[in-house]
């Protein structure tokens, strides 16, 4: 996620407005500390105006 949010040149309190959220939860999502919802998640990929799969993914190994 980071790395989308940095190619939009969005700022981690940017998106979190874009998207309904504060800052202090962009920090932890992008720091593996949280999961978003659902919700959350899709309102993130809308944002960087990518499908989903390409800006979350399971890794079953964590």
């Amino acid at each position: 996620m980071r790395e989308h949010r940095r190619r939009a040149s969005l700022t981690q309190a940017d998106l979190a407005a874009r998207v309904g959220a504060t800052r202090q939860t962009i920090i932890a999502v992008e720091a593996g500390k949280y999961a978003p919802s659902l919700e959350l998640a899709f309102r993130i990929a809308r944002a960087f105006d990518a499908p989903f799969e390409e800006v979350w993914f399971f890794n079953p190994e964590l």
